[in-house]
C-alpha cells in the first residue's frame, strides 16, 4: 500500500490533461519550402570535395581570364638571351625547397675533388652568381668525388631585374603567360564543343524520344552509324577540309560528342512522356515543341547538367591528346597540348616547362570530375542525407 501512495504523490494528474491545441497552429508550416533545384544546391554546397573543386575551377578561369595581363609579356615574345630560366618568385624566392628561387643545381663528378672542382670551374668560372660545394671527397675510384655547383640563372642571363614566375622556355617566352593563355584557349575549345553537344544533343535526343515510333526508328539508325566512326578519323578529316586550329578541333569534338548526350535525353523523355502532366498540356492544346522546351527538357535537366560536367573534361583532354600528338594547334600557338608537348621534349633539362601545364590540367580534370560526381549525388534524391 505503501508504494501504491508513493506512485500517487510522484506523478501528477495535471500533467494528464489534454494540450491546447489551435487549429491555426496545425496548419502552420515550420520551415520554409523549397525548390528541386533549391535543395539540390543545399546539398551540393555539403559536399566539402566538390566545393574545393569549384573553388580551384573558379581560381582556374580567374587566371586564365588576367593572367596573360598580370606582366608585361605576351605569349609569343621571345628572346634567347633569357632561355630556359627556372622559376622565380618574389616572396617564395626565400623558401628554398620550393624551387621558386631562379637558382639551377648541377653536380660534377671524377675521381677526386679537386678534379671535379676544375671541371666544374672550366663550365662556370669563378663569378660571383656561382657557388660550388664539395659533397665528397673521392676514393680514387672513377665518379666517386662530387662537387655541387648552385647557379643563379638570372644573374647569369643578366636579367635579374626580371621575374619570371613559371620560367622560360627554349626561346626564352614567359611560361606564366604562355600557361594561362594555353588554358584560356583550352577551355575556350571546351566550351564551345560543349555548348554544340549540349544543343544538337538535347535537341536530337528529345525529337527522338518525344515523337517515338518510325521518327525514333531513324534517328536511332543515324545515331548508330555515327557512334561507329572513330574520332580521330573524323579530326583528320576536318584537317583536310580546314586548317588545323581551334574551329577544326571544336568540330571534330561536338560532330560525335552529342551521342551521349543524346541517348540520356531520348531515355529520360521515353519516361517522362506519357505523365500526366505532359497529357494534361497536350489536352489543352500545347504543341509539341512547347510541350518538349517547357515541360520535358526542363525535366531532365538535373541530367542534362551533369553529363554536360562531364562533358567539358572530356573535351579538354581530347584537345590536349590531340596537340600533343601534333594534330591539334600548332606553335607558336598554346594550349595546355602543345604545353605538355613542348615540355616533355625538353624534361630532362627543363622539367618547369612541362610541369605548370600538366599541373594545371591535372587539376582541371580532377575538379571537374569531383564537382560532377557532387552535382551527380545532389540532383538524385536518393543519394541525399
Amino acid at each position: 500500500m505503501q508504494h501504491e501512495n508513493d506512485k500517487e504523490k510522484k506523478y501528477d494528474k495535471e500533467l494528464f490533461s489534454p494540450a491546447d491545441v489551435r487549429e491555426d497552429d496545425m496548419e502552420q508550416i515550420n520551415r520554409p519550402s523549397r525548390t528541386f533545384w533549391q535543395d539540390a544546391f543545399r546539398a551540393l554546397r555539403k559536399n566539402v570535395a566538390a566545393m574545393i573543386s569549384l573553388i580551384a575551377l573558379l581560381l582556374i578561369v580567374f587566371f586564365a581570364i588576367f593572367g596573360p595581363m598580370m606582366n608585361e609579356y605576351t605569349p609569343r615574345e621571345q628572346d634567347l638571351s633569357r632561355s630556359n630560366l627556372p622559376p622565380k618568385v618574389p616572396v617564395l624566392e626565400n623558401i628554398g625547397w620550393l624551387g621558386m628561387d631562379g637558382q639551377e643545381t648541377y653536380v660534377f663528378e671524377n675521381i677526386t675533388a679537386e678534379q671535379a672542382q676544375t671541371n666544374a670551374e672550366s663550365r662556370f668560372g669563378n663569378e660571383d652568381y656561382v657557388q660550388y660545394e664539395t659533397l665528397s671527397e673521392g676514393d680514387g675510384s672513377v665518379g666517386s668525388a662530387q662537387v655541387q655547383v648552385n647557379v643563379d640563372s638570372y644573374a647569369e642571363a643578366g636579367v635579374e631585374e626580371n621575374n619570371f614566375w613559371f620560367g622560360t622556355d627554349r626561346l626564352g617566352r614567359d611560361q606564366w603567360t604562355r600557361t594561362w593563355d594555353g588554358t584560356r584557349v583550352s577551355l575556350f575549345i571546351a566550351l564551345i564543343a560543349t555548348l554544340l553537344d549540349l544543343f544538337i544533343g538535347v535537341a536530337y535526343g528529345g525529337i527522338s524520344g518525344f515523337f517515338g515510333g518510325k521518327t525514333d526508328n531513324i534517328l536511332q539508325r543515324l545515331l548508330e552509324i555515327l557512334s561507329g566512326i572513330p574520332n580521330l578519323v573524323i579530326l583528320i578529316l576536318m584537317i583536310v577540309v580546314l586548317d588545323p586550329g581551334i574551329l577544326s578541333i571544336s568540330l571534330a569534338i561536338a560532330i560525335t560528342g552529342w551521342i551521349g548526350m543524346s541517348r540520356i535525353v531520348r531515355g529520360e523523355i521515353l519516361k517522362l512522356k506519357n505523365e500526366e502532366f505532359v497529357l494534361a498540356s497536350q489536352t489543352l492544346g500545347l504543341s509539341n515543341s512547347k510541350v518538349i522546351t517547357k515541360h520535358l527538357v526542363p525535366n531532365t535537366m538535373g541530367l542534362i547538367i551533369i553529363n554536360t560536367m562531364f562533358t567539358i573534361p572530356n573535351a579538354i583532354f581530347f584537345e590536349a591528346f590531340l596537340s600533343f600528338i601534333g594534330l591539334g594547334l600548332q606553335p607558336p600557338n598554346a594550349s595546355l597540348g602543345v604545353l605538355i608537348d613542348s615540355g616533355f621534349d625538353a624534361l630532362q633539362t627543363t622539367p618547369h616547362v612541362l610541369i605548370f601545364p600538366a599541373v594545371v590540367l591535372s587539376v582541371l580534370m580532377i575538379a571537374f570530375n569531383i564537382l560532377a560526381d557532387g552535382m551527380r549525388d545532389a540532383f538524385d534524391p536518393k543519394m541525399r542525407d
